[in-house]
């Protein structure tokens, strides 16, 4: 077969360590770096709102999709891998049915004609769609009248919402990133730039669509901090951690940046002020901001890893 479909069930407990972990205990190299993105997204599925997690990732030589749909029993998901072969062509549509505590799930996608610009995740001219009892409960992508044509099934009553998204990016320099901070509106580029080398001190630009928002100098000193910023008018809060640019070998850890919609709580700056007194080592993931509590306080977030290598 020109291209490679499993669909299982597993454990989380599984003995195999997540992405992240790996990353983090293994030496990164430009051949070893793998870039991924993680989205998840909350859809009703056979009667319940469950989480679909829709992972991408490349590396020197391989490019997948994955599909999870968590399970109503704990600890248990269901997964579907799709291995897009860049050799062949026609490998990139394709169809797969999974059985989701016992109601069936099918999952669509057309990545044949698919544009990336240098993220796993591609920007344009595709779809991948989850179809439950004839309903598209989850569309991705821009072809969705194809997707509809193809699926032969109604829009959901409720479209599936992302609360939260996770980039791993490599880089020496320069770290990219696309996000929609309101699903309704259009997406915005996220590029954030640093020079911690040389005889000059360090310093890192965040930018949005092309506009310079956050400018740190004297980085040594203010590796980690937050700031709120406007994006079309709208307040952004922007959090980052950056101890492993400076102070870990390249590849042994990543910084770290949250992009949070909305405005901070009332209370909320003199608890961020109190994390940024607490020390970071190269040990693993900084203990300064955790995907898990922030996603579950906000309505969504972005987390981008950024991996400096040489």
């Amino acid at each position: 077969m020109a291209y490679r479909v499993t669909a299982r069930s597993h454990s989380l407990s599984s003995s195999e360590p997540p992405l992240a972990q790996r990353l983090t205990n293994d030496p990164v190299t430009q051949k070893t770096a793998q870039s991924t993105v993680t989205c998840v997204y909350q859809s009703h599925i056979s009667g319940f709102w469950r989480n679909v997690t829709i992972l991408w990732s490349k590396n020197y030589m391989n490019h997948s999709l994955s599909i999870s749909v968590d399970s109503m029993e704990i600890n248990r998901d269901y997964t579907c891998k799709i291995d897009l072969k860049p050799w062949h062509f026609w490998a990139k549509k394709g169809y797969k049915t999974l059985d989701v505590d016992g109601n069936q799930l099918e999952a669509y996608w057309d990545l044949r004609s698919a544009k990336f610009s240098g993220s796993p995740e591609p920007t344009s001219n595709f779809y991948v769609a989850l179809v439950s009892e004839e309903e598209v409960v989850l569309l991705l992508g821009d072809l969705k009248k194809k997707a509809y044509k193809r699926t032969k099934s109604r829009p959901a009553l409720v479209d599936g919402v992302m609360f939260y998204k996770k980039e791993h990016v490599f880089g020496k320099k320069s770290f990219s990133t696309r996000v929609k901070f309101d699903q309704r509106k259009r997406e915005h580029e996220i590029v954030v730039e640093s020079s911690t080398s040389g005889t000059r001190d360090p310093e890192m630009w965040i930018s949005v669509d092309g506009i310079v928002l956050i400018h740190v100098k004297n980085l040594q000193w203010k590796f980690r901090g937050n700031q709120t910023v406007l994006v079309n008018k709208q307040p952004v809060q922007v959090l980052w951690d950056v101890y492993a640019w400076l102070f870990c070998s390249p590849g042994s850890n990543h910084g770290l940046f949250i992009f949070k919609p909305g405005a901070p709580e009332a209370d909320s700056d003199e608890e961020e002020n109190s994390r940024c007194d607490d020390e970071s080592d190269c040990s693993g993931d900084s203990r300064y901001y955790s995907t898990r509590s922030y996603s579950k306080a906000s309505k969504f977030c972005l987390f981008l890893y950024a991996w400096k290598i040489e």
